[in-house]
């Protein structure tokens, strides 16, 4: 239990760190930790998602009170569309197979490096 609590507090400070950093980029650290921590994929990456709603609302007032603006227009259209993605995809995670969840997730994670690295 002691281990679980300690790596909870230094996935806690990293995702944090990660989230400050790169705007909800915290799940590419905490997905894989979590699974470190013995908990199944599935239930990583819901875990890992319902730390981002706290976190990025946290993030947003810290950027806002460093003079750092939204664009509103963007969030307009994000918003419901990303609701609806949200919808679309928790469904999916009850049904996908736990291997290929990871799979996708390593692929999505390895061509983000990419772009990052080249662009």
């Amino acid at each position: 239990m002691k281990k679980h609590k300690f790596g909870s507090i230094i996935l806690g400070a990293v995702s944090g760190v990660l989230n400050g950093l790169f705007g909800a980029g915290g799940g590419v650290a905490v997905v894989p930790m979590l699974e470190q921590m013995e908990l199944a994929p599935q239930k990583a990456h819901a875990t890992s998602v319902a730390i981002i709603l706290p976190l990025s609302a946290a993030t947003a007032i810290l950027y806002w009170m460093r003079g750092v603006q939204v664009d509103g227009h963007m969030m307009v259209w994000l918003v419901p569309f990303g609701l609806i993605g949200a919808l679309i995809g928790s469904k999916l995670l009850k049904r996908i197979n736990q291997d290929l969840l990871r799979r996708i997730f390593g692929a999505i994670i390895v061509y983000s490096g990419i772009r990052h690295l080249l662009g």
